[in-house]
């Protein structure tokens, strides 16, 4: 269960760094609305701009955190938490501007890989 466990916490943590540090600026299809970047899309989702910089630094810090939670198992789970939570607002966002389910697949995957992890803790 370790193994699954930390395989979990690789393909999290690296895939919401690779969201917020790499690709914050490009275009993918699970960007709501039509945005093309990070901070559009919080434009779009009637946000201010400074709330996708909060969340941004909760997401890479929380991401941070369970990486090191390899090596420090009792930072997992608050990790986990906040991320679940951040998810789950990623999700909500999706719907309020009524965007097609698909544009919340990431988000809600992430969010059961996250309550995986909160299970395995």
């Amino acid at each position: 269960m370790e193994f699954i466990r930390i395989v979990l916490q690789l393909i999290v943590g690296l895939s919401l760094l690779n969201v917020w540090l790499l690709q914050n600026k490009k275009p993918t299809r699970w960007r709501g609305g039509n945005a093309t970047t990070l901070t559009e899309e919080f434009q779009v989702y009637g946000l201010p701009v400074w709330m996708c910089y909060v969340v941004g630094f909760l997401k890479v810090g929380l991401s941070l955190v369970l990486l090191a939670g390899i090596f420090y198992p009792f930072l997992i789970k608050p990790a986990v938490i906040g991320l679940a939570v951040l998810l789950v607002g990623s999700i909500i966002m999706h719907l309020k501007i009524k965007d097609p389910l698909i544009k919340s697949f990431p988000a809600f995957l992430f969010f059961i890989l996250c309550l995986v992890l909160i299970y395995l803790s």
